[in-house]
């Protein structure tokens, strides 16, 4: 397998992340944080113009119609940049919305890519941990009409999006509905998470919504956006690693020990080699799982897409881990960058499922064991 980039890539990466190191700074993303909005327009318009929201988007929609290779490349930049803009929650939606493919959805599709609207799906409710189909939510048909009623939490950037995606039962069948923000009986609760992201608790009561695409495969368009959704995590997660491996290096080149720097010291240059190959590996299953993603066999996609999260979350854990020791009690402190990465992080390993979760969907699927012996 190839995992170098074309030079098409490498240069939107390029392009991508000398804006990100001269305009998107620490200090400047602490800001954001820090605001009553939790992101900045600026930004946003900056990123349509730099291709980023088209990019997912098929080229009948507006779009360059990029595959999960060129959005690994992206999401990559994003995570070494602690971007807390609403992204990859828009993206994830406009997957759905290319699924979905009917007329109303390609519509929404149009305004994403030209960064007009901005989307979120709504994966979790309450009581479901990570069980995609512990669906409560439910939709009553009124002959056009369809109404909706439930809740959904921690729907990440929930309260900045203008089209929510939210899965709920119709008939007792999962089905996927699209919700616009200005609908009426809707209730938004925002918060901010750990790791300086925004979330929030939405909840509808008889709110009108329209149904995404063909009734009879909700459950399956379901699973397959939350491992895209996962894979892009995985990618993120991998620019994070590597930022923190770096400051990581740099730092313990700088602070001094009994009048030496302690990256002189062969116990800790043996503990960073074990961070790097950690996030090698978590590379190079990631880059797999973005080839396989696309797969028609839906066993290959999922098996490649929960290898890759549960290595990522292993390797997030440990580099993670070693890299506070490393800092010391600056680690942990919010004035280093280190500090927010492991946070990222550790939300990242969480998020659509922990290690322990991705191992059991892995150990579930056909091939894992021989039980005919």
């Amino acid at each position: 397998m190839d995992f170098n980039f074309t030079d098409e890539q490498q240069q939107f990466r390029d392009a991508l992340r000398r804006y990100l190191d001269n305009e998107y700074t620490f200090d400047a993303r602490q800001k954001i944080v820090a605001s009553k909005q939790g992101v900045d327009a600026k930004h946003w318009t900056a990123f349509t113009e730099l291709g980023l929201t088209a990019l997912p988007a098929p080229e009948a929609q507006g779009g360059f119609d990029g595959g999960p290779v060129d959005m690994l490349v992206v999401m990559q930049e994003l995570g070494r940049a602690l971007v807390v803009e609403p992204y990859w929650a828009t993206v994830v939606g406009m997957e759905a919305l290319r699924l979905a493919g009917d007329q109303d959805a390609l519509a929404w599709l149009e305004r994403a890519a030209a960064g007009e609207n901005k989307l979120a799906v709504a994966f979790h409710e309450p009581r479901a941990r990570y069980d995609l189909f512990s669906i409560e939510s439910t939709a009553q048909a009124q002959g056009d009409q369809i109404t909706l009623s439930g809740e959904k939490s921690l729907v990440l950037h929930g309260a900045q999006a203008d089209v929510w995606i939210v899965p709920a039962r119709l008939n007792g069948e999962i089905a996927l509905f699209a919700i616009e923000r200005n609908a009426a009986n809707v209730t938004i609760t925002e918060y901010r998470t750990i790791d300086g992201q925004r979330a929030a608790t939405l909840k509808f009561t008889g709110t009108p919504a329209r149904r995404l695409g063909d009734a009879q495969t909700g459950a399956a368009t379901l699973e397959r956006i939350a491992d895209y959704a996962t894979f892009l995590l995985c990618a993120e997660a991998v620019g994070v690693l590597d930022a923190l491996n770096h400051a990581t290096v740099e730092y313990t080149k700088e602070r001094k020990q009994f009048g030496t720097p302690i990256a002189r010291f062969q116990a800790l240059q043996h503990r960073m080699v074990e961070m790097l190959i950690h996030a090698e590996q978590a590379r190079s299953i990631t880059y797999l799982a973005a080839a396989r993603y696309s797969s028609n066999d839906a066993d290959e996609r999922r098996r490649a897409i929960s290898a890759a999260k549960a290595r990522v979350g292993q390797a997030a854990r440990f580099v993670g881990q070693q890299a506070v020791q490393l800092h010391g009690g600056m680690g942990v402190t919010n004035e280093v960058a280190a500090a927010h990465w492991f946070k990222r992080l550790s939300i990242i390993e969480t998020t659509l499922g922990d290690v322990d979760h991705h191992l059991e969907r892995f150990a579930s699927l056909p091939g894992f064991a021989d039980t005919t012996v």
